[in-house]
């Protein structure tokens, strides 16, 4: 992936920075879906000098690349990203407080290919999302 970025900010006439890198090693180091404040924030634990709008940057370029895929789960609330290649999962959403909860399931799974397969469908990609409240949400309701 580093690689990637690296051609790809060469093929856009950009240099190579020290700053670019690090930002590059926390993203793909991170966990998750990550917001840009989450990401600055650790960003800034590796190197306080960053700018903020240097990680804004080269977020924007990750995604250019392909490497970063941005997703917003929550109207209002801060997109998200993750690398992309990450392995399939599904979302579990809290839309209070915006808590995203991954998960697996495979009889899930085979129900998408058996329902598109009915409709005549290949699936090619999916995102599954659940919307409703996590369970710190649910006791204050």
């Amino acid at each position: 992936m580093k690689q990637t970025f690296a051609q790809h900010v060469r093929k856009h006439g950009l240099k190579s920075t020290r700053q670019r890198d690090r930002i590059v090693d926390v993203f793909l180091r991170s966990s998750g879906h990550v917001s840009i404040d989450d990401l600055v924030e650790q960003v800034h634990r590796v190197d306080p000098r960053i700018s903020s709008a240097t990680v804004y940057r080269t977020v924007k370029l990750l995604a250019d690349a392909g490497l970063a895929d941005k997703r917003q789960f929550v109207d209002g609330l801060a997109a998200r990203y993750e690398p992309t290649g990450a392995e399939h999962h599904d979302h579990l959403i809290c839309t209070r407080c915006g808590r995203i909860d991954e998960f697996e399931n495979e009889a899930i799974e085979r129900l998408q290919e058996e329902v598109a397969r009915s409709h005549g469908y290949r699936i090619l990609s999916h995102r599954h999302e659940i919307r409703g409240l996590c369970p710190a949400c649910r006791e204050n309701f």
